[in-house]
């Protein structure tokens, strides 16, 4: 049943390939930058829909930033 319906609906797929494709780039980048191994390795091998990419770029990205900038 879930299999027909994206079969008949394969433009949801492209939407949220669209989606989760730039939260994902940027926040793999963010985490690279941060010197985040453990979060590059989650954001890479989980997918939440950019749920968990949006959550990183937003919330826990800014603190390593925060810290360095004190440096």
């Amino acid at each position: 049943m879930l299999n027909q319906f994206f079969l008949e609906n394969s433009w949801f797929i492209l939407l949220a390939v669209l989606w989760v494709l730039p939260w994902k780039g940027v926040a793999l980048w963010k985490a690279s930058k941060n010197d985040s191994k453990w979060w590059f390795t989650a954001l890479l091998v989980i997918n939440t829909l950019g749920l968990l990419e949006i959550l990183y770029i937003f919330f826990f990205s800014r603190k390593k930033d925060k810290n360095q900038s004190t440096q």
